[in-house]
């Protein structure tokens, strides 16, 4: 994605500048007629050298805290529902707030809305910041004269994605230590414990012994470690990063995504949590009174998973066609046949909004079961594997020792 600086004029005649994130010029131009606004200049804004942004990143970026957001979000709902007007609400934050990050990005948006910028187009550049779901539910917010109530959705949904991310997190972390511990446990007996206890075995056996074949294989594997070991490291830290870039790249990251959904379990927890950000976020956007189609594709950049993505922007061009959201996502494997089943009561009955709140929190639970039970198998599947390998090493080194000893004695 690419970024563009805009400069436009609204249908009233205010001019207002900006940031876009875009895959190229033709779809930063679309967001502007979106926003039915009229473009009066756009460029693709500078990029900056590697050693420019590795230089710049902790001054140029500052990392705001998904909770500062979550609480600046709701004290400005509630100022605004309590009716102080906009800008004096923000300066009021800015001095107010406690988080860092915020106090340089504040004074910024609320000289831009003081001078006559809406607060969408003020919060639009910065990107990193402020994504396209939260700067288009500004904006819907704002056009509707409903933007406390926005803001307080808009929280709310912050918390929930928080909240999965949290479990997620969780689930992992215990499975996680005992990996790392049981890598560390392999290093350090191969590197150590197995090449001296090979040297007994040379020692008590001869030259013209020949040890069991995994024996061999775990000697070989130890011998690999001590001298090749230490001299692999650049390599294995190049090979990172190299698959790394290539992960984040515009072509691997597809494929990465894809190859994800074939995970078995993973691919599970995978669609679930994207089902439930779907669900939550398409329902605040669309109670926001953001257009389905600009609904669809925001959606879809938040779901997390490209391969998911697509599924979605193709939804949104059958959409664009005039067919209703429920037949193409009832075509498609990738969903279930509920969330089809449950969107198309709500476009029947026209309370798709509720519908899709209810489909969120549903998955939501969902996620939480999958996330427990992960971590039920996890768990002893990792101790098993530590105890499988610890076990491996001891039968290849002590099994020939008790062998050439029994030799000897008989």
């Amino acid at each position: 994605m690419a970024k563009f600086e805009y400069t436009a004029k609204s249908a009233e005649g205010q001019v207002s500048k900006g940031v876009i994130e875009a895959s190229d010029r033709a779809a930063a131009q679309k967001v502007l007629v979106d926003r039915k606004l009229e473009m009066l200049l756009l460029k693709e804004a500078e990029k900056q050298s590697a050693l420019n942004k590795f230089l710049n990143f902790n001054l140029s970026d500052p990392k705001v805290k998904l909770q500062d957001k979550v609480v600046f979000t709701r004290q400005l709902a509630t100022m605004i529902n309590a009716g102080v007007p906009l800008a004096r609400s923000l300066s009021t934050l800015s001095a107010q707030t406690d988080s860092k990050a915020l106090k340089i990005y504040l004074p910024n948006i609320v000289k831009d809305v003081e001078g006559g910028s809406t607060f969408a187009d003020a919060l639009a550049k910065y990107p990193k910041v402020f994504n396209d779901i939260y700067v288009n539910m500004v904006r819907a917010g704002e056009a509707g004269g409903i933007l406390d109530s926005i803001l307080e959705r808009l929280a709310e949904q912050q918390e929930k994605d928080a909240e999965i991310k949290g479990k997620l997190k969780s689930a992992m972390t215990y499975p996680g230590v005992i990996l790392s511990i049981t890598i560390i446990a392999f290093l350090f007996l191969m590197t150590t414990v197995v090449p001296k206890i090979g040297n007994i075995i040379q020692d008590l056996a001869g030259e013209d012994y020949t040890p069991p074949v995994y024996t061999k294989v775990m000697l070989g594997i130890s011998d690999f470690l001590v001298n090749y070991g230490i001299k692999s490291l650049p390599f294995i830290a190049i090979g990172t990063v190299l698959l790394i870039r290539f992960i984040r790249s515009p072509k691997g990251k597809p494929l990465f995504h894809k190859f994800l959904l074939k995970i078995p379990l993973i691919n599970k927890i995978l669609i679930k949590v994207a089902l439930a950000r779907f669900a939550r976020i398409f329902s605040s956007l669309n109670a926001a009174g953001v257009n389905i189609l600009e609904s669809l594709h925001t959606t879809g950049a938040a779901v997390g998973n490209l391969a998911i993505k697509e599924k979605i922007d193709a939804a949104a061009e059958a959409v664009k066609s005039g067919k209703p959201l429920s037949e193409p996502l009832s075509k498609d494997p990738m969903f279930p046949p509920i969330l089809a089943q449950m969107i198309a009561v709500g476009e029947e009955s026209g309370d798709i909004d509720t519908i899709l709140q209810k489909l969120a929190s549903f998955y939501e639970q969902e996620v939480d079961q999958v996330a427990d039970a992960l971590t039920s198998i996890l768990e002893p599947l990792m101790i098993v594997v530590l105890g499988g390998i610890i076990g491996m090493i001891a039968l290849s080194v002590f099994g020939p020792i008790s062998s050439i000893t029994q030799s000897i004695g008989g």
